[in-house]
């Protein structure tokens, strides 16, 4: 297992600050090197990323945590610093992927983590392989029930601006789901990293979220037995989402953090650590 520590601006990790995190990788049961940052220690919290997205957009919450928890931010096969394979893309490999994370940390029940596709991919992990190394789940900025019609739409659009026009709409994408202003620096750097995702793995990832699904998540939900919390954005499907997670489930926390996009976690992150640090203190 190879062991970096990072210390200077060689990485994206420090844009935003200077606390020092690890860099470590592990090795699927499949045969993938897969990378994933670390710090402090405590309890641990283990953020998944989104599509496409590296470990290292979780910075502000690798900061703030790691004064009183282990904080584990996985770069997800074909992401990151991980290992870009041919294959392995479906929900269920990365679920798994996810799950043997959890074994090599060692860390105890975990808060579980998931912004976006990693919602679904959460979800599939601890059903199909078991909640017993998950104390909690919390589940970020993703419909619990797609809507097939404009979910369709959007993987048409997405995989078609893939293969037609990668590098100018990947840019403006990154750009549009942050609200709060960035520095070029910053959108510089994850702009690299997601381009540096094979192309046919970021299609494939786009067809598992909209195609092969699952697509509604609420039966997952209701039959997990863990305390879930639900944080969204202040988008308008967001809003509607967060009123069905409401209808659905009236016992769960759900947060709308106002002035955001699908990053909300980066435009507001104070709030978004006040919020997932008081579930996580109520534990």
């Amino acid at each position: 297992m190879g062991v970096m520590l990072i210390l200077g601006f060689s990485t994206p990790l420090l844009l935003a600050g200077q606390s020092k995190s690890i860099s470590k990788y592990f090795t699927t049961s499949d045969g993938v090197k897969l990378h994933y940052l670390e710090a402090g220690s405590g309890p641990t919290l283990v953020l998944v990323p989104g599509w496409t997205m590296p470990a290292w957009i979780w910075q502000p919450q690798l900061e703030y945590f790691a004064g009183n928890y282990r904080v584990v931010a996985l770069d997800p096969r074909g992401q990151g610093q991980s290992e870009k394979p041919g294959t392995g893309y479906h929900s269920t490999r990365r679920a798994q992927d996810i799950w043997e994370l959890l074994k090599h940390v060692d860390g105890g029940p975990v808060v579980l983590t998931g912004w976006s596709l990693a919602v679904q991919e959460v979800m599939v992990c601890a059903t199909e392989f078991g909640s017993e190394l998950i104390n909690a789940i919390v589940l970020v900025d993703h419909p619990v029930n797609l809507n097939q019609d404009v979910s369709e739409r959007i993987a048409a659009e997405r995989i078609q601006k893939l293969q037609l026009d990668r590098s100018s709409w990947t840019r403006s994408f990154i750009e549009a789901i942050h609200q709060t202003p960035q520095s070029k620096m910053y959108f510089d750097s994850l702009t690299k990293d997601v381009l540096a995702v094979p192309t046919n793995a970021a299609a494939m990832m786009i067809a598992n979220i909209h195609f092969v699904g699952p697509n509604d998540l609420r039966p997952m939900v209701s039959s997990l037995g863990k305390p879930v919390l639900f944080i969204y954005s202040s988008l308008d499907w967001a809003a509607e989402a967060a009123e069905e997670v409401r209808e659905t489930w009236p016992e769960a926390p759900v947060e709308i953090i106002d002035q955001t996009s699908h990053t909300v976690f980066r435009d507001r992150p104070q709030e978004f650590n006040r919020v997932l640090e008081s579930f996580m203190e109520g534990l």
